[in-house]
């Protein structure tokens, strides 16, 4: 039997944010949702409610209790909010699994604001050194939350990371959610995850995808 284990949903408001929250509210964990939009936020819980009643989540007004309480740290926010989050958590994320989700797309989709030789993932263990960053979810548009099996295969959602309890620990949440996870390699690896999204998207657009669409590896 897994031990249950406590989340912290930070930015569950956003579309990625609000499609994680649901998503995770399926399985037997503990949530805290936070977000700076109560309106919003008081809307997702009573939508949880509705769609999950046996599930068992929090709507949480402050990053940093939620973060405190929380054995894993998902950071559903834009690439240009990691910073700022990650410096009101620093001081109880220690040890902590802390996810990144976030791609540094610029403003036209035809590259990213990282350099070659870094990624948010890596920007971010380096802002929260104690902690456990694992990369997962950046690979999925948020309605492949709903639609996790796209003509007739299940969306694969990769994870990296550098250490090997947290990177399984994630893998199952990115099971719960619905999709297949595939174990990438180490936190460098975010590098390639992060340029397989932006790829995604300019396809999306070119070929409109809808935003349904997924990665899948085949082989035999």
């Amino acid at each position: 039997m897994q031990t249950k284990k406590t989340i912290a949903v930070i930015g569950a408001t956003g579309n990625m944010g609000k499609a994680i929250s649901k998503a995770l509210s399926k399985g037997n964990d503990r949530l805290l949702l936070f977000s700076r939009n109560e309106e919003q936020l008081h809307i997702l819980g009573n939508e949880i409610r509705q769609e999950y009643p046996a599930a068992d989540f929090e709507t949480i007004q402050c990053a940093f209790e939620a973060s405190w309480q929380a054995d894993i740290i998902i950071l559903a926010v834009p690439y240009e909010a990691e910073a700022e989050i990650a410096e009101k958590i620093k001081q109880v994320a220690g040890q902590k699994i802390v996810i990144s989700i976030s791609n540094p797309l610029n403003t036209t989709y035809d590259g990213l604001l990282t350099a070659a030789d870094t990624s948010a993932a890596e920007e971010l263990q380096k802002l929260l050194p104690d902690s456990k960053v694992i990369k997962a979810f950046n690979t999925t548009y948020a309605a492949d939350f709903l639609q996790p099996v796209i003509d007739g295969k299940q969306v694969d959602a990769f994870v990296a990371g550098n250490h090997e309890a947290a990177l399984e620990a994630v893998a199952e949440l990115v099971g719960t959610a619905g999709f297949n996870p595939v174990i990438a390699g180490n936190l460098s690896v975010s590098r390639t995850l992060e340029n397989m999204q932006l790829l995604m998207i300019q396809l999306t657009i070119r070929n409109q995808y809808n935003w349904q669409a997924g990665w899948k590896i085949l082989h035999n």
